[in-house]
């Protein structure tokens, strides 16, 4: 079964594990391993990048990255939190898949999270007059 490959392969990179119904996990890791468990979860499982969302939380900006593995309907959640609110950031993933330049795109525009290595970061939603240092989705 796929969970079962999934935690072997991510192995102890994996902070916690929480099965939410019979057809999604959701699993919390280090920032510092996000292209390591993105490239396993896609190039090697086979699973599909669905998206990725983020938020303002009083411990950090999380991130929760978003996997299918279509041939069983499973999906697959991978929490990081980013404590330091001051200078977020973490590794972009998007010369891994390009479909994740745009939501990497919106985090750093709407949260102020770096993406470290992005291809393209700029505007996207917001108005060119847009305040600098503004970020809507942040609480404050």
């Amino acid at each position: 079964m796929i969970k079962e490959e999934v935690r072997k392969r991510l192995g102890n990179k994996i902070k916690d594990w929480h099965k939410h119904g019979l057809r999604r996990v959701y699993f919390s890791f280090e920032p510092r391993d996000v292209k390591e468990i993105v490239a396993i979860l896609f190039k090697e499982l086979g699973m599909r990048f669905a998206t990725a969302s983020g938020q303002d939380t009083p411990a950090g900006l999380e991130i929760i990255y978003h996997f299918s593995f279509d041939k069983t309907g499973e999906m697959f959640s991978g929490r990081v939190l980013i404590k330091d609110k001051a200078r977020p950031e973490i590794d972009s993933i998007a010369n891994l898949f390009p479909g994740a330049e745009w939501i990497e795109r919106e985090m750093w525009e709407m949260l102020g999270i770096n993406f470290k290595g992005h291809p393209n970061l700029k505007r996207l939603l917001l108005a060119e007059d847009w305040p600098e240092g503004k970020h809507p989705l942040r609480k404050g």
